[in-house]
């Protein structure tokens, strides 16, 4: 029998690297697409045109699949999205769906990894924080990720389920709403000013290549099952030291206005994630600093 895994949401940013990267481990990938398209992957993935709020679709995929590892990534990724409603249906709504229907199946998974967030954490805690920190989410997305991470509970006992709580993360391809690409954007359009919001906050950045390969351990790893675990660097930038670096990278520097409105009240000063328990779990990470994760995305 073959090796399958099932990625749902395969073709956003984090799925066009982790199929190639479980392709490689040894996996059949199979994925799903909320709508049929042609993308940049058929060398290593079966597509499957799957809406998560259509909980009859997502049963014939699984049935049709049967795969023996899940990793879901599928749901609204961006914090200021603006439809709220959309997404808790699809956060929220379609995990329950997608669990569900792996509950019923006649198979059992071996490892379903979700993919939560970070955020649950919330602004109000400052410094270091590990997988024991109370989650104090303080937006909308941050609550649909929590709300996920309960609901997935409720499937635990008739489902392997392992919780990832990425930090930030970024390498090339990822969208140009989220801080670091907008910078390397401006950076390669040669332009001289950027709006910004707080450069004395400091932030936990990861390169997406080390988060995948994160993923891919946790699904190989029994003794991953029924554990939480952070997915970050362990090292905190301020957003001074990210521009820093990209003239560093670049030799091109950016004008910075700070613009009032992205400069959140109260807003904590550091916030970076422990991956103790993670490493102690899959072993060492393969190290990306943070200068070549931007001279990557400069030079893509």
């Amino acid at each position: 029998m073959s090796n399958k895994v099932l990625i749902t949401g395969i073709d956003g940013f984090t799925g066009r690297y982790l199929a190639p990267e479980l392709a490689i481990s040894g996996y059949e990938v199979h994925g799903t697409v909320t709508h049929a398209r042609q993308i940049a992957m058929p060398e290593v993935a079966f597509m499957h045109e799957c809406d998560l709020t259509n909980p009859s679709r997502i049963v014939e995929v699984v049935q049709a699949v049967e795969p023996q590892a899940v990793v879901h990534l599928a749901g609204v990724s961006f914090v200021a999205h603006g439809d709220i409603e959309a997404m808790y249906r699809i956060n929220l709504v379609g995990t329950r769906h997608l669990l569900h229907a792996l509950s019923q199946s006649t198979f059992r998974p071996r490892a379903v990894l979700i993919a939560s967030s970070a955020n649950v954490y919330g602004n109000s805690t400052e410094g270091v924080m590990d997988e024991s920190t109370p989650p104090a989410p303080a937006n909308d997305y941050a609550v649909s990720k929590l709300a996920m991470e309960y609901v997935a509970r409720l499937y635990a006992d008739a489902l392997p389920i392992i919780v990832a709580r990425p930090f930030n993360y970024t390498g090339v391809g990822q969208a140009e709403s989220f801080l670091l690409p907008k910078i390397v954007a401006h950076i390669r359009r040669s332009e001289r000013k950027i709006e910004l919001g707080n450069l004395d906050v400091a932030r936990d950045f990861s390169d997406v290549r080390m988060v995948v390969q994160a993923y891919a351990r946790l699904l190989g790893t029994p003794a991953a099952v029924g554990s939480t675990f952070n997915v970050c660097s362990g090292k905190a930038y301020t957003l001074n030291e990210v521009l820093d670096l990209a003239h560093s990278v670049s030799g091109r520097r950016l004008e910075v206005r700070v613009n009032p409105a992205f400069v959140r009240p109260n807003e904590v000063k550091m916030l970076l994630g422990s991956r103790a328990r993670l490493e102690a779990c899959i072993g060492r990470l393969d190290p990306f600093e943070l200068r070549d994760t931007l001279h990557w995305m400069l030079n893509a």
